[in-house]
């Protein structure tokens, strides 16, 4: 944990709240994520995006999971997460920037890689340091399970996850001391009483939203390279292309004419 909140974006979204449980010596995290849920929908609406029911519940898990993780990290973290099922045969892809509070992520069906076991891979990028990666393989098919293992096989140390109500989740972590028989025989009843039951010290509030930050200029840097090669591969006859975020999926429309002005003014 880090020192005093940066100051919330204006568009300000909902609120993850962690504590501490004296005497147990665990960190805990709750949020209920239907505002986040509304905007994820809205985000899917707006860009023509169709996410099959068993997939959309299953990035609804990843996403709270990945939520929850963010709030515990240090405020100059950014963090990725790619979940590689193999059944079904879908890869979910989480990012966030704790500096601003922004979260966002797609599910991915094509392409997707084929193997003998579950794939996760975590990317951290702390201030100005090198990008930090961990990859575990993990069981099973539900995302709040294999971040659990990843806790355990990586952070070297436990997570629990709960579902509190139907969209309400929380976290609660080891740290050093903890009370590992009360730790381990935790359940959805003990955390909805933590507050009578514990000594539970408020630590942050942290401000949640969907956000990716995609627009035109950061997509047309990413064509540049196939504009400069491959003009007429990239465009063919037409006068516009629509590209996808790779992050969120947002659909962008970029004109020959403006990709060309953008490649100009990089010479």
């Amino acid at each position: 944990m880090s020192g005093e909140n940066p100051p919330a974006p204006a568009d300000a979204g909902f609120e993850v709240r962690t504590s501490f449980v004296r005497s147990r010596n665990v960190l805990l995290a709750r949020a209920d994520f239907g505002e986040l849920y509304v905007d994820y929908y809205l985000h899917l609406g707006a860009n023509g995006l169709k996410v099959a029911p068993e997939l959309d519940a299953l990035f609804k898990r990843a996403l709270a999971a990945f939520g929850l993780h963010c709030a515990t990290r240090p405020w100059n973290e950014m963090i990725a997460w790619t979940f590689n099922f193999q059944e079904p045969r879908v890869n979910l892809f989480l990012t966030g920037d704790n500096s601003t509070g922004g979260v966002t992520g797609r599910v991915f069906t094509e392409n997707v890689r084929e193997g003998a076991e579950n794939l996760f891979y975590a990317d951290v990028v702390r201030g100005s340091q090198p990008k930090r990666r961990s990859a575990i393989t993990f069981t099973g098919a539900d995302p709040l399970v294999a971040v659990e293992q990843f806790y355990a096989q990586s952070e070297q140390r436990g997570a629990r996850f709960f579902q509190l109500a139907e969209e309400e989740f929380a976290l609660v972590t080891e740290h050093p001391d903890c009370d590992l028989t009360w730790y381990r025989g935790l359940d959805v009843a003990q955390i909805l009483a933590l507050a009578q039951t514990e000594t539970v010290v408020p630590l942050e509030r942290r401000v949640q939203r969907w956000h990716c930050g995609c627009n035109q200029p950061r997509l047309m840097q990413v064509l540049l390279p196939a504009m400069k090669e491959d003009p007429a591969g990239l465009f063919g006859d037409a006068e516009k292309i629509e590209v996808r975020c790779p992050r969120c999926g947002a659909r962008h429309v970029i004109t020959r004419e403006a990709l060309e002005a953008f490649a100009a003014g990089r010479k």
